[in-house]
């Protein structure tokens, strides 16, 4: 099993992303350059954070032009997983492959620090092993992080399940204080309809070992690979 783990000018998490999966989890890892425009012989993409194109115009606004983000597409179509980390996040809602957008933290600041997730649902290729209402502890550093959608946008997430992580407290209570950055509906993690397609704000890859402070963001990189395992299922 591959893991294909995107690069744009400005990614800085590829690395991270990179040993969570080849050293950690023990997933066989390559970089992909973005002008690249195949993702043949990959069976999961990594779209990590960082900030791409400096984020100078609005963040993954250049980064969906780029050639591979039409392989993405046509992986993604096939019921490919992938998986949006941050920028990654943000790009994958840039380029329509999942809805809604991303606007500046409620604080008007950066924010760099370990938050609490509630899992939400199963259905996703890195929430199969995950159990709903399962508690992760999982670092955010953003300044974009703000999930926004319109009400008929986020009423379809809702009813369809497509919401796969809410911002809460330590004991799973979804509340406003628990959110870091103003997200509708505290909303940290979203699928496409399909669930094989995951944006999320927080790091897992920079949680997969004990001595970061949490592992809890392994069990979302073994969960793939339990996933792909199993053919898919």
């Amino acid at each position: 099993m591959k893991t294909a783990v995107l690069v744009f000018p400005g990614s800085n998490c590829d690395h991270d992303a990179y040993h969570a999966l080849k050293h950690v989890v023990g997933l066989d890892a390559e970089f992909v350059w973005h002008k690249q425009s195949s993702l043949e012989g990959f069976d999961a993409v990594v779209i990590p954070g960082g900030f791409t194109y400096g984020d100078y115009l609005r963040t993954g606004a250049m980064a969906k032009l780029s050639p591979v983000m039409d392989a993405v597409r046509r992986f993604a179509d096939g019921g490919g997983p992938v998986i949006g980390i941050c920028n990654g996040f943000q790009i994958l809602l840039e380029a329509g492959l999942l809805p809604g957008a991303m606007i500046v933290n409620d604080s008007l600041r950066f924010i760099c620090d370990y938050v609490h997730l509630k899992a939400e649902t199963s259905r996703t290729p890195f929430t199969k092993s995950v159990a709903p209402g399962s508690v992760l502890r999982i670092p955010v550093a953003h300044y974009q992080g703000n999930y926004y959608a319109d009400a008929p946008t986020l009423s379809t997430l809702e009813s369809n399940g497509q919401v796969v992580f809410r911002y809460c407290d330590p004991t799973g209570s979804v509340t406003a204080e628990s959110n870091p950055n103003g997200s509708a509906g505290n909303i940290a993690g979203i699928c496409n309809g399909k669930g094989n397609v995951l944006g999320m704000m927080p790091h897992p890859e920079r949680c997969a070992e004990a001595e970061m402070g949490s592992a809890d963001g392994r069990r979302l990189f073994d969960s793939m690979a339990a996933w792909l395992k199993e053919g898919g299922r």
